[in-house]
């Protein structure tokens, strides 16, 4: 088992210019990728499986289209918050763990947030593809033109037109290379606005407009709600393994040094071997104690913060871990503490149930966001679904108006991120 970390307290490196519209470009194709192909897909699978509910077929398929359909769009908030500095609020409501297929299908018909991510994915697949194909394609054009100046205007044909400049002779080719230059100086500026306009299309559609106020006011009760019933099922947990643990060592404990005091004189020996188990059994309540405390909170986070109870965590587990962290100040105590325990769970999961052998922990701050992901090279396939851990890690981020995007295709690899406003003292 080894364990690599490295910590940064420097802020984000400025890029100059040229590197944001090459960047730009660069996740403009990216998007094309995903844009088109994915919303299309999504969308006719959409159309057919609700089509199919009146003969039945579509009350089994709806539930698992609908659920790929909103993990494509939580991928979409996923980039518009890492790429477009966009944050989209995931507002889905919560279903029964035990509901049966015919509820799940008409519950998630019911929500608003559904509807929302169908009108989202013909947006997508048109003006969204087309702003992402523009903000890759304004930045490569210009080189034509310094290609054509270059020479290439001799192997065109007759009466090629380089935009508005048809190009015949080098005169003409040395105009395009003009015309080249001006775009050039226009997708500095353009690329960038064009990559963003993408992502606040994404989220005029996506977000839940004038609904907001009503929709946030309901998940601030549910998120309420869960925060009691998590907090009431853990002070369970605290007594249930205080009764069964320390408990019983010091109530056996005592039991030996009663024993032990009326054997004192009759058999010194024995009570010897008495004050003995007594000593160990003490020690052993002790030990249970401080396995108690860390679970309720480790005491290497109220110390050292996230990142070095992050890096403590990572080394008790028989993973190849890697941690970066780049915090330049501490959350509050509430947040580190939720942040801390949601990826204590994330990489239980992972370690169980993924078949990983090397995670990779990324931990910084931006924006009034902690941003935390976690990466995995595992098998794939885990999900936010009733009765999944991740599902308990989801409510609790909800407290703290937190969210979870997690990209998890069969075969993997799968990255769960979380967000939490938050500022850093």
């Amino acid at each position: 088992m080894s364990i690599e970390t490295q910590s940064s307290t420097q802020g984000p490196r400025t890029r100059g210019r040229a590197g944001n519209v090459a960047l730009s470009g660069a996740r403009g194709l990216a998007l094309m990728f995903i844009s088109l192909p994915g919303a299309v897909i999504c969308f006719c699978f959409t159309l057919v499986s609700i089509a199919l509910i009146p003969i039945g077929v579509g009350i089994v398929t709806t539930p698992w289209v609908l659920a790929g359909v909103r993990s494509f769009a939580d991928r979409r908030r996923l980039l518009a918050a890492e790429w477009g500095g966009v944050r989209i609020p995931r507002a889905y409501r919560p279903l029964p763990e035990d509901a049966n297929p015919w509820a799940r299908t008409f519950g998630m018909l019911r929500d608003p947030a559904t509807w929302r991510d169908i009108r989202w994915l013909p947006v997508d697949m048109t003006a969204g593809f087309v702003t992402a194909l523009v903000a890759f394609a304004l930045p490569l054009y210009p080189l034509e033109g310094f290609a054509i100046a270059a020479g290439l205007w001799r192997v065109l044909p007759d009466g090629y037109w380089y935009g508005f400049v048809k190009v015949t002779d080098q005169t003409s080719a040395f105009y395009a290379a003009g015309l080249g230059a001006v775009l050039l100086v226009a997708a500095l500026w353009l690329a960038p606005l064009l990559l963003r306009a993408h992502f606040r299309l994404t989220g005029a559609v996506l977000g839940s407009g004038q609904g907001e106020l009503a929709e946030r006011v309901r998940v601030l009760t549910e998120t309420r709600r869960d925060a009691v019933d998590t907090s009431a099922a853990e002070l369970r947990r605290i007594e249930r393994d205080l009764h069964d643990g320390a408990q019983a060592r010091l109530v056996a404990m005592g039991m030996d040094l009663g024993t032990v005091e009326a054997l004192l004189e009759k058999d010194p020996d024995k009570a010897r071997e008495l004050l003995a188990q007594a000593r160990r059994s003490s020690a052993d309540a002790l030990t249970e104690l401080r396995e108690l405390v860390r679970g309720i909170h480790p005491p290497v986070l109220a110390e050292r913060g996230l990142g070095d109870a992050v890096r403590a965590l990572a080394l008790r587990l028989p993973v190849t871990i890697e941690v970066e962290v780049d915090l330049p100040g501490r959350a509050e105590a509430p947040v580190e503490s939720a942040a801390y325990f949601a990826v204590s769970e994330i990489l239980t999961n992972a370690v169980k149930h993924s078949g990983a052998d090397r995670i990779w922990i990324d931990i910084h701050h931006g924006e009034g966001l902690l941003r935390v992901s976690v990466t995995d090279n595992g098998k794939g396939g885990a999900s936010i679904g009733a009765g999944s851990g991740l599902a308990g890690v989801e409510r609790r981020l909800g407290t703290f108006d937190g969210v979870l995007a997690v990209s998890s295709p069969a075969g993997g690899p799968t990255m769960v991120t979380m967000e939490i406003p938050c500022v850093l003292s």
